[in-house]
């Protein structure tokens, strides 16, 4: 056990490390950054469709799956994203990995309890503007960093039907964001350097619920709600002339005194209901909508008067099917396969166009042959963005893996 718990605090040092290297959109200047987290590689794989009650895979989207475990789940995930940008004149690419989530979930018979990482959002981007005439004037923009969250729940399952639970969001970050305006072939620049600190608490509630409504079909159903929350921003800023060269490293010149002030943000609700029909460890299909509030997430270094935000909503529709969950000949028929698609108006609003983001999800479940354990793959492709009002559209690829692994702890051994 020993062993178990110091590779999961390697894992976590990891994800903290990994958290700021998550995104190359542009559209993560805004905000709080591009909102990375997208559920587990298996929900993920569904298009986010979480509704069943679950016993060998964590649901970090609704604590009230944590009552459902039956052996003790640690999870960990991470994907690879490639992206094409481009607007009505240029195209680039730009590819990232990051680490998604670490989690671990303790069953502890009708109470289940389930702890983590999550790096939530991340701000990554590099906008140049360059003029190759001498004495031309030039801009570059640069951020990094994002938001994470710890959080821990609990779950009690009320009967075999019905199980409700709620955890907490500790939120902390850090997100730095520079501007260096200059001069073609002068080597001399004004820069100026911002720094966001950022810390907060949310809670969540959830409910899930399922039931047979023949021999074989169960009716599956899942509700959870994230309350509105303050995110609390401690903002530097200061202006330097700087030295720079071909690769951007700066030297400072002169610097002015750093401005600090403090800013509250405000992180929106979100209300998450699904519901599905299937047969348990066969097939299932389900659909869900996620409806979000309108956050005030606009801080000292990011305002725009081209930039608003509006009220979310995510639909999706996805499922799984196994040929054969016990086939002991075949291991292509315990394979999981999984599908989704989802429509997504994320809340963002530039130069008054919404952000919206479509795709389809594709996933794979691999069993570990002798365990309970598997080995998850998700592929997502889509669009985000526009090309109209001079945005940017990203059209997209991503592809993820995730590690479900289950054993029983705390279990007074008979024989040694």
């Amino acid at each position: 056990m020993i062993k178990k718990i110091s590779i999961a605090v390697c894992l976590l040092l990891s994800v903290v490390s990994f958290a700021q290297q998550g995104t190359a959109s542009p559209y993560s200047y805004y905000g709080i950054g591009d909102v990375r987290y997208k559920g587990t590689a298996e929900i993920r794989s569904m298009a986010g469709i979480a509704v069943e009650q679950d016993s060998i895979h964590l649901n970090m989207d609704n604590p009230a799956s944590y009552a459902n475990l039956k052996l003790t789940t640690f999870a960990v995930g991470g994907s690879y994203l490639t992206t094409k940008m481009k607007n009505a004149s240029v195209t680039e690419n730009a590819r990232r990995t990051a680490i998604d989530y670490l989690a671990v979930g303790l069953p502890m018979g009708k109470l289940g309890v389930g702890f983590g990482l999550i790096p939530y959002s991340s701000v990554g981007y590099q906008i140049e503007s360059l003029n190759t005439i001498d004495g031309g004037s030039n801009s570059r923009y640069d951020g990094n960093g994002g938001l994470n969250k710890a959080f821990l729940g609990a779950a009690y399952k009320i009967s075999p039907k019905f199980s409700f639970g709620a955890d907490v969001h500790y939120n902390f970050g850090k997100i730095e964001t520079s501007g260096l305006v200059f001069v073609t072939d002068v080597p001399v620049g004004t820069r100026e350097l911002s720094t966001a600190n950022l810390s907060g608490v949310d809670y969540s509630i959830g409910a899930m619920y399922q039931t047979k409504i023949s021999k074989k079909i169960s009716f599956f159903s899942s509700v959870s709600y994230k309350m509105e929350s303050n995110l609390t921003s401690n903002n530097t800023s200061s202006i330097s002339a700087v030295n720079y060269n071909a690769n951007f490293n700066f030297t400072t010149v002169d610097s002015e005194d750093e401005i600090t002030d403090k800013k509250i943000l405000k992180l929106p609700s979100k209300l998450s209901v699904g519901a599905g029909f299937g047969e348990a460890r066969k097939w299932m299909i389900g659909a869900q909508a996620v409806l979000g509030s309108v956050g005030d997430l606009v801080n000292t270094y990011n305002q725009s008067n081209d930039v608003s935000y509006e009220k979310s909503m995510k639909y999706s529709l996805g499922g799984y099917y196994v040929p054969n969950y016990n086939s002991f000949t075949n291991y292509a028929k315990r394979i999981v396969y999984r599908a989704g698609l989802k429509y997504d108006k994320t809340g963002l609003m530039v130069k008054s166009e919404s952000i919206n983001d479509i795709g389809f999800t594709l996933g794979l479940g691999l069993p570990i042959t002798g365990t309970f354990s598997n080995v998850n793959f998700g592929f997502e492709m889509g669009k985000r963005g526009t090309t109209s009002a001079g945005l940017i559209q990203e059209n997209y690829a991503n592809f993820s893996i995730g590690l479900s692994l289950n054993d029983r702890w705390f279990e007074k051994r008979k024989f040694q």
